[in-house]
């Protein structure tokens, strides 16, 4: 496959209008590498030099190294055969496909390259966003199928809305495909015009142009100084704490930020959505004796006076920490069926109250969770009670 590729673009390199003549190659063929579109159809002809001594039939036709079967030649004259293809597929690989003509003896006499394909359609979900103010990046999809199966250029290009010169982006080199980071010359509380222009051999399309404001699609950093501990000996929750993100601790912005945690051996994660601009939260209802992976991700909401939410950071890096084991299981006591009877009317009113705590407290809400502190506090208590009540005397 190599080879072919080499030769391909040996082809590409040597073929220029005047050059390729009977005086300079012992062949030649026509079409030099046309562009086609899928479900073209094709007739090529192999031309050798009257000198060779080498009559048209007894050449033969190679594609991509599989020669073609005699039936589509055809003995135009003593020095030229042709071969008609119909219905192209689609190129194997962008840098075209090999259609060359050999002698007897298999020997090359000439080549050129197929390119068959589609032209683009106009590019979509062209979204943008800026790190820190710092740059503007944007990426979108290639429309429809997105494969045109030749070589097909993708530009950004934007201007300021009202007064701006159209320019272009210069750096595709951010790791996702199809996007492009424009770093200079940024200008703040102005709108830009961006759009994508796609273009090979066979057309070109232009996708929907979007207005945007740097100030609206601003994301950060992630939150830095994640720190994870225990609450006292309480075997249901957990502490974190943050800070803003670095980049924009001297920016005017309102952060409204997300906690999202799973347990050690799982990959599922639960988001918690309500934590709002504060620095640190609890997390309640955990699991005694577990641990608990937790991160934690900042969205600028109104920098430098904007209306609108920035976009979501990504999230930081997991931070792990394990809850206490509570005291009731490690001591392997259990309530008597008396004492049940006895109390059950009381234990179903507390197990609503306290579901009803523990829900209120999960949203990090500091007057749910000083009740649900006092709560778990009276509750480790009267476990205690029951257990030295419970247990045999001496």
């Amino acid at each position: 496959m190599k080879a072919v590729l080499d030769f391909c673009w040996l082809f590409l390199m040597l073929h220029t209008p005047g050059v390729l003549s009977l005086s300079t190659h012992v062949a030649i063929i026509y079409p030099q590498d046309p562009v086609l579109r899928m479900g073209s159809n094709l007739t090529a002809s192999c031309w050798v030099h009257p000198d060779l001594g080498v009559h048209a039939s007894s050449l033969f036709w190679t594609l991509n190294g599989q020669q073609l079967p005699s039936s589509l030649y055809r003995v135009l004259s003593p020095t030229n055969l042709s071969v008609t293809l119909a219905g192209l597929n689609a190129s194997r690989q962008t840098s075209g496909d090999n259609l060359v003509c050999h002698n007897h003896k298999g020997h090359i006499l000439a080549g050129s390259c197929l390119y068959v394909g589609m032209p683009p359609e106009k590019p979509v979900n062209l979204t943008c966003w800026s790190r820190n103010t710092k740059d503007l990046t944007c990426s979108w999809a290639p429309g429809g199928k997105g494969e045109t199966n030749i070589s097909t250029q993708y530009r950004l290009k934007y201007k300021l809305r009202w007064y701006g010169t159209e320019k272009q982006c210069e750096d595709y080199t951010h790791t996702q495909p199809y996007s492009c980071s424009i770093t200079q010359d940024l200008h703040l509380f102005t709108p830009y015009e961006i759009w994508v222009e796609a273009s090979n051999q066979l057309g070109r399309a232009t996708s929907d142009v979007i207005t945007l404001d740097i100030l609206d699609v601003v994301t950060t950093d992630p939150p830095s100084g994640v720190t994870v501990s225990r609450v006292g000996q309480l075997e249901d929750q957990l502490s974190v704490r943050w800070e803003a993100p670095p980049a924009l601790k001297d920016f005017l912005f309102q952060a409204k930020y997300q906690i999202r945690y799973r347990l050690e051996d799982s990959q599922d994660w639960k988001v918690m959505d309500d934590v709002g601009n504060q620095t640190s939260c609890r997390l309640a209802g955990l699991r005694p004796g577990t641990v608990y992976f937790v991160q934690v991700r900042c969205n600028p909401v109104g920098i430098y006076g904007s209306r609108k939410a920035g976009i979501w950071s990504e999230w930081s890096h997991p931070t792990a920490a394990s809850t206490p084991h509570s005291e009731r299981l490690m001591s392997g006591s259990c309530d008597s069926k008396s004492s049940g009877d006895s109390n059950s009317t009381l234990r179903r009113e507390l197990k609503q109250f306290f579901g009803w705590v523990r829900k209120h407290a999960y949203g990090c809400s500091s007057m749910s969770m000083k009740l649900y502190d006092q709560w778990r506090v009276l509750m480790q208590k009267s476990h205690k009670a029951r257990n030295q009540v419970g247990s045999p005397r001496g």
